[in-house]
């Protein structure tokens, strides 16, 4: 038989992987989802905001007041659904409903009803407890170890000649109630230099699409003519995947889990330049600081080289023992519609 969706591969699962667009959700679902199936199929929604608010148990009826942006809400439903994100994990019960077979349901972030998902996947810091509740050090990614040795071994031509060690720079930027201040830029230019001359070498800065102009236009005032100094300033490829692979430390802003998460995936010791922010960037920092995975920049003890961090296998392999059991099969399911 032929899929109508194409050749699969036949130890394959059929997993979605369903948000509402944000960069955190998107990112960590679907990084979970293609570490179960390079086929992993994205089902992107809004969901109405005022019919979010309705208690959990009557949302879970019907999928009134979710409206798709790409993908489709239909069989051949998937053997695992992945949300993230509170009104994701609304319609995601629904479709667990609407369809009628057993699927492995698994939620990013804590929902309003966890009881109702097979595996809630949360920070170490989250208050969320319950025998279907599994706390991680960081968010799930899409950065594979595979991914960062090809890039090492490819190399990068732009960073060509500058001196080792390098120091790779991962610029966040504003969040909802905090900006990244010019204040901000300038003190971490200041940690920057200080911490080359004590190690020398170069730095490999890029900034991200929440990083504003301005900071970006300082830094590269202050560092032009540096010789040392490699500063993206936008023109394609995105040096982002190379710098991790490649720098020898990596010094990434606070306001960015999903930055330091992928940083930590890597081998290099990592830093974090503090700026302001809220309680869950605190406390998310505050645990990786007590299990020695990263160090303040411009603080007393240095961060140490280890073994990457990745908590995004750990989680794909308990998925596929929760499809073993309730399921009774990692091959995806016969498509429905086919002859």
């Amino acid at each position: 038989m032929t899929s109508l969706r194409g050749e699969e591969p036949k130890d394959s699962l059929r997993v979605w992987y369903m948000t509402t667009g944000e960069a955190g959700t998107h990112g960590q679902a679907r990084g979970l989802a293609r570490e179960l199936s390079a086929n992993a199929e994205e089902r992107l929604i809004r969901v109405n905001r005022l019919w979010s608010l309705a208690p959990p148990a009557l949302f879970s009826l019907s999928l009134f007041g979710v409206s798709l942006v790409g993908g489709r809400l239909e069989p051949p439903w998937p053997d695992v659904l992945i949300s993230c994100g509170r009104r994701s994990a609304l319609a995601a019960m629904a479709v667990r409903r609407r369809s009628g077979i057993p699927m492995v349901t698994v939620h990013i972030q804590p929902p309003t009803d966890p009881a109702a998902f097979d595996a809630v996947v949360v920070m170490a810091h989250d208050e969320l407890a319950g025998s279907n509740v599994i706390h991680i050090d960081t968010a799930l990614h899409g950065i594979r170890a595979s991914a960062l040795a090809e890039a090492a071994a490819m190399s990068d031509p732009r960073f060509a000649g500058l001196p080792h060690p390098w120091t790779g720079v991962l610029l966040g930027g504003s969040t909802r109630n905090t900006p990244l201040t010019l204040a901000d830029a300038r003190r971490l230019a200041e940690h920057l230099d200080a911490l080359r001359a004590d190690s020398g070498g170069s730095l490999l800065i890029t900034p991200s699409r929440r990083t504003p102009a301005a900071v970006v236009d300082l830094l590269s005032a202050r560092y032009a003519g540096d010789p040392t100094v490699f500063l993206w300033a936008g023109t394609p490829p995105n040096p982002y995947l190379s710098i991790l692979a490649l720098a020898d430390q990596l010094v990434v802003t606070s306001d960015s889990i999903s930055m330091i998460s992928e940083a930590l995936a890597t081998k290099a010791p990592v830093w974090i330049f503090q700026v302001a922010g809220g309680p869950r960037h605190a406390s998310f920092l505050r645990n990786l600081l007590a299990k020695g995975l990263v160090a303040s920049l411009g603080g007393a003890a240095p961060p140490e080289r280890r073994c990457g961090v990745d908590s995004t296998p750990h989680i794909a392999a308990v998925l596929r023992e929760l499809v073993d059991a309730k399921i009774g099969r990692t091959t995806a399911r016969p498509d429905p519609r086919e002859p």
